[in-house]
């Protein structure tokens, strides 16, 4: 892995890695597209010491588009950063659920955890309460059936009948712990987080749940603490009312004999002595998570059949989505029958935040035309299938190995990036190597507007039209200007304009 991450930022300069890294950061599409149509194996790069890529620092600021334009260049959507971390992780951390919806449409795998503590995508997600993200991460586990709620509280006696379900998958990843025994739901109790407490519980999250002492994390409250001793320690009445009416046992003693009420003494929060001193004789029944949402599985699977954002791939017909007025009519809601783009509805069933629609099951997104609740999507009889499109840098892309001689003389006029070298590829999918030879960059030129921070609404990296010989006599001419321009007593201005004169010279001339 050493070994592929130095040959990965050998790929062209570090300077236009640099600025891919900045134009991810800052949101800049139009400086990414240009940077990468010149070398599509930029989305490689990495930076040095935290290696987080340019995919990594676009999905920690939510800036989707350039995510999708990164994913579509070859980037390894799983790639980690050197605490072990993926884009994914990054940006439920961050709670921007639309980089989390472009990541899990392309497939990006959620049971990847972090280096030092172990945590997952799931885990941050329920740290910092973002709960749009953790309906996402979760969506190919829900089945998209009117009978899902009594199913995920084990009401339903149409469990084995339904092949999407998997009840024991579901609960092996919400309850999965990180170093500690800690789980979503202790992270999301000990901050308070109602919403996504209230969600976890829904989809399965277990109460008995308790921390172990492995040694390598610091435990305040001590091994043995179930998600209510962390919810006393956080201080959060409506946490702890929630946990407690979901089964949650206010007698239950962690590792150092601390009942919940102790802890919530020990972190002075008073205002949870009346709530955790008795144990309620019956469980109340609580309604739904408002984040439910039930056709989220069947719209994202849609989503990876027949894609989402090209027009082109679209079937062509006369009806036109009522919701954007600018996408053909690809699916239609079970029930109702009204059409739909494929992405209003990923949108709606993304953002929606209502326990019940006006008509339907628990967890149904209610139609923006009819109010009548939906509980899944089908894709149209003329909506077809989209062919995997390739990549411009796919997997079985060769490495660049450079030799490290000189370079020879080349009309490749980019300061991005230095001519090719003498280099043979490697293929990473075979054991055996193969020696290529590398093609050469279309001839560029530099754009000085892009780089010294003066708006400008062109890519810094334009096709040269001028040949050879006109670039020649342009520094001619700019020499010869040199004598009659500066005063021989302005030694200073002299050597900075033929500073400047030399580097012009040996970005256009290549000498």
């Amino acid at each position: 892995m050493k070994f592929l991450s130095i040959m990965g930022n050998s790929f062209g300069c570090s300077a236009s890695g640099e600025r891919l890294v900045s134009a991810a950061r800052d949101g800049d599409l139009q400086e990414a597209k240009a940077l990468l149509e010149c070398n599509p194996r930029l989305a490689r790069y990495s930076t040095f010491g935290v290696r987080n890529s340019p995919l990594h620092y676009s999905a920690a600021q939510g800036h989707h588009e350039i995510v999708s334009l990164l994913i579509e260049s070859g980037v390894d959507i799983n790639l980690r950063n050197y605490r072990g971390q993926t884009a994914l992780m990054q940006a439920c951390q961050h709670g921007h659920w639309e980089v989390v919806l472009i990541l899990l449409l392309y497939k990006a795998n959620i049971h990847k955890s972090d280096y030092l503590n172990g945590g997952t995508a799931l885990h941050l997600g329920a740290l910092n309460g973002h709960t749009r993200c953790i309906r996402l991460l979760l969506a190919d586990y829900i089945p998209s059936v009117p009978d899902c709620w009594n199913m995920l509280t084990n009401r339903s006696n149409n469990i084995q009948s339904i092949s999407e379900f998997d009840e024991c998958a579901l609960h092996k990843v919400i309850n999965r712990s990180a170093d500690g025994g800690i789980t979503a739901l202790h992270m999301a109790a000990l901050n308070g987080h109602l919403e996504t407490v209230q969600l976890l519980l829904d989809l399965g999250a277990s109460v008995s749940e308790v921390t172990v002492e492995d040694g390598t994390t610091i435990d305040l409250i001590g091994a043995g603490s179930t998600a209510l001793h962390y919810a006393a320690c956080g201080g959060n009445p409506q946490c702890c009312q929630m946990l407690i009416a979901r089964g949650a046992s206010v007698a239950a003693e962690n590792a150092n004999g601390w009942t919940p009420l102790m802890v919530a003494h020990s972190w002075h929060r008073s205002q949870l002595e009346q709530i955790l001193s008795v144990q309620p004789e019956c469980q109340t029944p609580i309604c739904p998570s408002p984040y439910l949402s039930l056709p989220l599985m069947s719209i994202v699977k849609i989503a990876r059949e027949c894609g989402w954002r090209n027009e082109d791939l679209l079937p062509s017909c006369q009806d036109t989505c009522v919701v954007c007025l600018e996408r053909s009519c690809t699916v239609a809601a079970e029930g109702c029958g009204h059409e739909f783009c494929i992405w209003c509805p990923l949108y709606l069933c993304s953002t929606i935040c209502s326990s019940n629609a006006a008509q339907g099951p628990p967890g149904s997104v209610t139609c923006p035309l009819c109010r009548h609740g939906i509980v899944s999507f089908v894709k149209l009889p003329e909506t077809k299938p989209v062919a995997k499109a390739i990549a411009r840098t796919s997997l079985s892309l060769s490495f660049c190995s450079c030799s490290g001689e000189e370079p020879e003389p080349s009309s490749v006029l980019t300061p991005l990036c230095r001519p090719d070298f003498g280099c043979t590829r490697m293929s990473p999918l075979s054991s055996s190597f193969r020696s290529l030879s590398c093609q050469k960059f279309p001839s560029m030129k530099f754009n000085g507007r892009g780089c010294m921070g003066t708006p400008d609404t062109s890519p810094s990296l334009v096709p040269c039209t001028i040949d050879r010989n006109q670039r020649e006599h342009l520094v001619r001419y700019s020499r010869s200007r040199l004598g009659r321009s500066t005063s021989s007593n302005d030694t200073e201005g002299r050597r900075s304009w033929l500073s400047a004169i030399n580097y012009y010279t040996t970005i256009v001339t290549g000498s």
